[in-house]
């Protein structure tokens, strides 16, 4: 009976499914149809794009990456706070760090209705542990590969680079790398754990609903915040020869009790060694959720000199934008700006940062430091690059496009992007700044990455196909970043 079953199927299944099609395309509203078409034609022009530059199988590009690594531990966010009977708080309110279970909910509590990315260190081991335990069991969690460092690692391995990557890892853990990786660092029995507690737009937590996807992390590691990897990388560099060195990683720091003049050390340490690669070699830092004023600080006086590119979120640039003109720290911004709005933050950016790098080199005579010649911001809704013409990175338009393509791919769980599961939330059009009388650029399908010269820079601005079935947010921003510097090196 059973096959007689399937030998029907088998028979009349195709019809069946070209009947389905059809009464899809009939029952089809105009509109949903001009949206399906107008998704259609942006995604083939992003993709015609992309492919403008190919990559080399034969001088793969080589790219050295640091520093640390984790295990990811991967629920959903609401369900965990369910089980550990975390009750719903009234009071939502920021924590630079975190010490017990009311501190949580309400710090959980303060990024999840705006659906803001956070990222906190938890000084309670037991607590800590016990969400761990927790989650083990939660129905849907997963486990992958986490911090900046391998997940950047990753991605361009797969993008067709050569990687040394710094971090200490189990022998577990780098079984599982890309075979174009090669590790240098220490050898541990256990990874740490970084628990990613992921929900989707729309979700619901007591009162509060989250007004788009996002994760907060939590971990309570002891490991990656020494960057104990850095003596081996750096002695592996030389033979490696680099034609790009990116740092990410730092916020492993963030509010972490080191003792008296630890943190100060480890990143002088960083900075001499970012200061003493070759001029040529292009240095990217890769920023992240930094709430301690104090390290804000010492990376404006120990990193951020010495890197030629910067990429960060729609979070992470007026945090960097406030303390770079006097202010203090900026715990939580619009999570879904204008363009207009991030490209001016952009410019302030670029314009102050460069003439420090100005101010310092007439001061010191010496011309310590780097000026920096890229900026990329990746937010929900659209990327955006600001390239100093003339400088070593090239392909701006094809990067921007690759960029905007890998938020959907790795949102979205797949390469292969499905416009059914994705909108597009970029204005039609939108200014090029605030400034009252400022030129607006309409967004044209066919030719979606819009691109104009500024002053010494190039600007380039491309739509995200924004994911609508949420796999994962969590590694977004470094699959992006990483995605765009490939095809700039």
């Amino acid at each position: 009976m059973e096959g007689g079953g399937r030998v029907s199927w088998v028979k009349y299944g195709p019809v069946v499914s070209a009947l389905v099609v059809l009464l899809a395309l009939w029952f089809r509203s105009p509109q949903n149809e001009v949206l399906d078409d107008r998704l259609d034609t942006v995604l083939s022009s992003l993709l015609r794009a992309e492919r403008k530059v190919g990559i080399s199988d034969v001088e793969r590009p080589r790219v050295a990456v640091g520093f640390g690594g984790c295990v990811d531990l991967i629920v959903d966010g609401v369900s965990l706070l369910n089980k550990i009977d975390l009750t719903p708080t009234d009071q939502p309110l920021h924590h630079n760090y975190l010490e017990n279970a009311v501190q949580l909910a309400q710090s959980f509590a303060y990024f999840f209705a705006p659906g803001a990315a956070a990222e906190r260190f938890m000084l309670n081991d037991t607590l800590f542990s016990e969400l761990v335990e927790a989650s083990r069991d939660l129905p849907g969690n997963r486990w992958a590969i986490g911090g900046n460092a391998p997940v950047m690692a990753g991605r361009m391995a797969t993008e067709g680079c050569d990687v040394l990557l710094g971090g200490s890892f189990s022998p577990d853990f780098t079984d599982v790398l890309s075979e174009h990786i090669t590790v240098a660092g220490n050898i541990v029995e256990e990874p740490d754990i970084h628990l990613i507690l992921e929900y989707p737009s729309g979700a619901s937590w007591g009162h509060l609903t989250s007004r788009r996807a996002n994760r907060y992390i939590i971990h309570s590691d002891d490991h990656n915040p020494y960057l104990d990897s850095m003596e081996e990388f750096t002695e592996k560099l030389e033979d490696f020869k680099p034609d790009l060195l990116v740092v990410g990683g730092l916020q492993m720091m963030d509010n972490f009790p080191f003792q008296m003049g630890e943190r100060d050390t480890l990143l002088s340490r960083l900075s001499d060694l970012l200061s003493t690669s070759s001029p040529k070699l292009g240095v990217h830092f890769e920023m992240a959720s930094f709430v301690e004023e104090s390290i804000m600080e010492d990376l404006l006086h120990y990193v951020i000199p010495r890197a030629d590119s910067l990429g960060m979120n729609e979070q992470e640039l007026p945090n960097l934008l406030s303390l770079l003109k006097g202010s203090t720290i900026t715990v939580l911004s619009d999570p879904n700006p204008r363009v207009a709005t991030v490209l001016d933050q952009m410019r302030e950016v670029y314009r102050i940062l460069n003439q420090r790098y100005k101010n310092s080199s007439e001061e010191t005579n010496s011309g310590e430091g780097k000026p920096l010649t890229r900026l990329h911001v990746h937010t929900l809704a659209f990327q955006a690059m600001i390239v100093t013409r003339g400088s070593q990175w090239k392909n701006t338009m094809s990067a921007t496009a690759k960029a905007s393509l890998t938020a959907n791919r790795h949102v979205c769980g797949s390469n292969d992007i499905d416009p059914s599961k994705a909108r597009l939330i970029m204005d039609d059009s939108f200014s090029v700044s605030r400034r009252e009388g400022s030129q607006r650029i309409p967004l044209q399908e066919s030719r979606p990455v819009s691109c104009w010269d500024e002053d010494d820079y190039e600007i380039c601005v491309a739509p995200v196909l924004v994911c609508t079935e949420v796999y994962q947010t969590a590694g977004g921003g470094d699959n992006i970043s990483a995605a765009g510097l490939v095809l700039q090196i």
